[in-house]
């Protein structure tokens, strides 16, 4: 009885590897697809050098055995854009055993026209809640609806202000998932998971929603 649970567990395995592999040999086409479309640039190879170069953002400096793939970039509204999925991992020691868990989600950032200060945006939650009580803080907004929904976290209060004016305030809560952070002249979204070829437009137009509430003077010397 024993060998044939065996070979039934083993032809599980060749099922589902054969499956992950079908399903993203799909993926990488319909990025291709798109990027010829839409005169961008694809590449489905690992980049450790990509990881590298937006260590500055925070999300993108968890773990280890970083890397972006599925990278794609061009110009959407006239801006320099990008998008990729991200992977890190993160190993755990309980004096016994080692554990290391793999992350991936996906990124979708643009340039914009002058350098800011780091300022982050995410969806409360729990980890939020402790870090609260460790001590930590984010910026205390006028809207406490908004303030519920989401963590905002920058040194520089009044460019966070500015920033969450009435308008993009209105805007990001009927988008309650957004995870945004802005750094130099990059502004990102984050995605939950592997970055998909029907989630990439919509994140781009997303990107260009947000830049368009942000308010001309932050743009002006």
């Amino acid at each position: 009885m024993e060998p044939l649970l065996i070979i039934f567990g083993i032809g599980l395995l060749v099922a589902f590897g054969y499956f992950y592999w079908k399903k993203e040999q799909e993926r990488r086409e319909k990025f291709r697809a798109w990027a010829r479309a839409n005169q961008w640039t694809f590449r489905h190879e690992r980049s450790k050098s990509l990881a590298r170069e937006f260590m500055f953002l925070d999300r993108l400096c968890q773990g280890h055995s970083r890397y972006a793939f599925n990278i794609l970039e061009g110009e959407w509204e006239g801006r320099k854009s990008k998008a990729f999925t991200y992977h890190y991992a993160v190993t755990s020691h309980n004096g016994k055993t080692t554990t290391t868990t793999h992350h991936h989600f996906g990124v979708v950032l643009i340039q914009i026209e002058r350098d800011f200060p780091e300022l982050q945006i995410h969806p409360e939650s729990i980890f939020h809640k402790i870090g609260q009580f460790l001590g930590r803080s984010d910026v205390d907004l006028e809207s406490v609806e908004f303030s519920k929904k989401f963590e905002v976290r920058c040194q520089d209060k009044k460019l966070a202000y500015d920033f969450c004016n009435t308008g993009m305030m209105e805007y990001l809560l009927e988008h309650p998932t957004t995870a945004i952070e802005m750094d130099g002249d990059v502004l990102a979204v984050f995605d939950s998971g592997r970055l998909e070829p029907h989630e990439l437009e919509p994140y781009l137009n997303h990107l260009t929603q947000i830049r368009g509430h942000m308010p001309g003077y932050l743009f002006q010397d």
